[in-house]
């Protein structure tokens, strides 16, 4: 059973909040658009981080993590995207990617929508956990918490961080 705290475009700024909400995680992986290095360093000190760049990250961030991430967690094969859109609305790279390697759980950021949803189409789960930053057009900054456990999604909880 690995706890994952999940986070996206946090664009430079990391809200305290996040290592309280965080605490019991196992592991922390970001969406995307971390903004400056001092995030990363943040969240690599707290936890275990994985992740991918976005769209306003530097070429040093380009550099450290990769644009699509494809891994295993427990028996889940997870496909993360700073950009990827959403069941049914998926860009078409991202559409492409998911069609060839049929993840359970595909992670995107960039919106700033936060969204949690089922494709029943291509069997997998979608989630997006907002915007962590103060950078952006959202009004509330959120994370994700949640569970994988064997092939076991779940205990899914939203967490508000207050107004941007």
């Amino acid at each position: 059973m690995i706890k994952i705290g999940l986070i996206s475009d946090t664009h430079g700024y990391l809200d305290e909040a996040v290592f309280t909400h965080f605490a019991q995680c196992d592991e922390v992986w970001h969406a995307g658009d971390f903004g400056e290095e001092g995030v990363i360093e943040k969240l690599r000190g707290f936890k275990p981080l994985k992740g991918v760049y976005g769209n306003i990250d530097s070429a040093a961030t380009r550099l450290e993590f990769p644009e699509q991430n494809i891994f295993m967690c427990e028996a889940v094969k997870v496909m993360m995207r700073h950009i990827g859109g959403y069941p049914p609305k998926y860009n078409p790279p991202t559409k492409k990617e998911l069609l060839v390697h049929q993840p359970l759980l595909f992670i995107s950021g960039h919106s700033h929508i936060l969204k949690v949803m089922y494709d029943e189409k291509l069997g997998c789960l979608h989630m997006n956990p907002g915007a962590a930053g103060r950078s952006g057009w959202h009004k509330v900054r959120t994370l994700i918490r949640f569970v994988i456990d064997g092939k076991d999604m779940r205990d899914c909880e939203v967490i508000e961080l207050g107004k941007r």
